[in-house]
């Protein structure tokens, strides 16, 4: 695993604990020479995720739509900071640069990226494994409710299993490591 892509918010959330995990996840990355791909904004959960990898010495692309980048919200440490044309551009690029995905905390587009990307994994058009890292139980009810999706048949099993559940950094970026091994 080269490259993680985190989907996160691009703000600090109503617990200190949303961005103590941003920075622990970006610290772990660099440690383990595993690169960030992401959104390329500074503000929020992205910045800090960016900071605490660029912090460790590692590998930082951000991928930043141009409307965006227009009003300047890029963050200015990344030195590979990629402008793009449009929000799909942003996704496909992050998809194509990234061999794992993790979500944290965050909003609708948070959520929108990361669905389209367990999407794309349900038809197949990628075997990149994707996470929930559920700080303080952010992700809790979804989760319910992925399985409830599950037990009323919208939802298939092995597309449930799929995404890895864990509220643990360290755990999460093992198991997505071990995932195409396992599965």
């Amino acid at each position: 695993m080269k490259r993680v892509c985190v989907y996160c918010g691009s703000r600090e959330g109503a617990r200190p604990a949303y961005s103590a995990m941003a920075r622990r996840l970006g610290e772990l990355l660099a440690g383990k020479g595993i690169g960030l791909v992401y959104g390329g904004m500074r503000a929020g959960l992205m910045g800090e995720v960016a900071d605490a990898v660029l912090d460790g010495g590692g590998e930082v692309i951000g991928i930043i739509p141009e409307i965006l980048a227009e009003q300047g919200l890029g963050h200015p440490r990344v030195r590979d900071l990629r402008t793009v044309s449009s929000m799909p551009a942003r996704k496909g690029m992050m998809a194509e640069l990234a061999d794992a995905f993790i979500v944290l905390p965050g909003g609708v587009g948070t959520w929108e990226e990361f669905f389209e990307i367990w999407s794309w994994a349900t038809l197949g058009l990628h075997d990149k494994p994707c996470g929930i890292l559920n700080v303080e139980g952010y992700y809790d009810r979804l989760i319910e409710f992925l399985d409830q999706a599950v037990a009323e048949e919208f939802l298939k099993e092995k597309n449930r299993a799929m995404v890895l559940v864990d509220d643990s950094p360290e755990r999460l970026l093992d198991r997505l490591a071990r995932f195409g091994k396992e599965n």
